[in-house]
């Protein structure tokens, strides 16, 4: 989720920035012609040669998938609004029942599985040649800490949180919340949060792990694609037959209900109640399959793999239509599968061909409606709207919504004022805080 594109251009620390022996490999690979080929065929190889090796050199801006951003956090708002708000009576009306049918977990799931692929996608993308590990170490933590530490100081504030007790909101400060089953529940904190203790792990193992995607030769990447996603579905099948958990495909996720009609002035996550248990178990097999962070890492390097296929020429489809259909047919299916598949497994191999078909789109020119200025504008302040939405809405809840009754239209009046108030502290973060610290602090010196 705190991923930024850059480009740069310059020799690279880790080694080649190309496949097998960098840029001389992609043009042997593309240019070299066979032994029957003609001259002009030869001509035209080596030119898309050309071309591919200029793209790897320049790393031009993919403005369409910082545009794509903005979809992935506004789905993962509309699930939080729906189960987050807690405005009664509507909540416990069977006309939320059924919306909450056609808007179940897997719909906010969707949105963070997108931030974890794009995220590899564009942190392989990005990274500068000539950066050194502690100058992208240093950039991510500028790019993830301030704005996640103002957003856990604004829930804190605006839930009341107990200080002098450290589990609730120490692991969560330091991104570790997430390793130990009850501090994702008593140490959750800003809800949201839990996506950056994997896109931490992501950031630290990314350098290490280089040097081995590295080495993977071009014409094995869709190969070697393949087995990630192989090893993935092999994880999340031994999580549902050997770990305790909901073995059934109905929804997971759903608002914790207290007794009576009236709204009450804390969702259960944001209660004084809730930060005084010593413990809130959670279900071993959720747990592992969704927040848990060695769980999410590969999808991270899918999104790498992606962008290598991307930058070397391998991935040259521009039509979004199938990539599409697959993805809404992917997406369909999580209806009808267990919990462990239907958070994040079905949506990865088509989501991966989503991010890396818009990348292709913005390097063949093609316009479209993520690249438009005002998407790549909110693509850009979405990071701090996913962190800010939540404390947002516990203030809403607080000072409007506890304490009455409203229906439906209540609850729409609600969502929107928590949408645009989370956009616009989004954008006060964004412009005030992210731009200033990235443009001062974080520009990596070039040999």
């Amino acid at each position: 989720m705190g991923g930024d594109a850059e480009t740069g251009a310059a020799r690279d620390e880790f080694g080649p920035a190309l496949g097998e022996s960098g840029h001389a490999t992609l043009t042997a690979v593309l240019a070299e012609p066979g032994a029957g080929q003609s001259n002009s065929t030869a001509e035209r190889t080596e030119s898309a040669a050309e071309r591919a090796a200029s793209v790897a050199e320049r790393r031009p801006a993919l403005p369409s998938l910082t545009g794509a951003r903005w979809w992935a956090a506004f789905a993962v708002f509309v699930l939080h609004a729906l189960v987050f708000l807690p405005v009664y009576p509507f909540q416990k009306s069977e006309l939320f029942r059924h919306i909450h049918e056609w808007i179940p977990m897997q719909l906010g799931a969707a949105g963070v599985t997108f931030f974890f692929v794009l995220s590899g996608f564009i942190i392989y993308w990005s990274f500068k040649p000539g950066m050194s590990v502690s100058g992208f170490y240093r950039r991510r933590v500028l790019k993830i800490w301030p704005t996640h530490l103002l957003a856990a100081a604004a829930f804190i504030v605006v839930a009341s949180v107990p200080l002098h007790r450290a589990v609730v909101w120490v692991p969560n400060l330091l991104l570790v919340h997430t390793w130990v089953p009850k501090w994702t529940t008593v140490g959750g904190l800003n809800v949201p949060s839990w996506s950056l203790a994997a896109e931490v792990l992501f950031y630290f193992s990314f350098p290490l792990v280089l040097p081995l995607v590295r080495k993977i030769p071009t014409r094995h990447l869709l190969l070697a694609m393949g087995v990630l996603m192989l090893g993935i579905i092999a994880l999340h099948t031994s999580y549902f037959l050997w770990v305790d958990g909901p073995k059934g495909i109905a929804n997971a996720f759903a608002p914790r209900l207290v007794p009576g009609n009236t709204s009450p002035y804390y969702e259960l996550h944001a209660s004084p109640a809730w930060f005084q248990q010593p413990n809130i178990p959670v279900s071993p097999a959720y747990w592992l399959s969704y927040t848990f962070p060695l769980s999410r890492l590969p999808e991270f390097f899918l999104g790498v793999l992606a962008a290598r296929m991307v930058l070397e020429g391998r991935w040259r489809n521009t039509n979004m239509a199938w990539p599409l259909l697959a993805l809404t047919v992917a997406y369909a299916a999580t209806w009808v599968v267990p919990v462990n598949y239907k958070m994040s497994v079905l949506l990865l191999a088509p989501m991966t061909a989503v991010v890396a078909t818009m990348a292709a789109r913005d390097l063949a020119g093609i316009g479209g409606i993520n690249n438009h200025p005002r998407m790549v504008w909110l693509g850009n302040v979405s990071f701090a709207f996913y962190l800010i939405q939540f404390p947002v809405m516990v203030l809403i809840t607080r000072n409007l919504i506890g304490g009455r009754q409203f229906g439906i239209l209540g609850w729409a009046g609600f969502s929107l004022l928590s949408l645009v108030v989370s956009t616009a502290i989004a954008a006060a973060l964004y412009h005030w805080v992210d731009l200033p610290i990235m443009r001062k602090f974080a520009r990596s010196k070039r040999p």
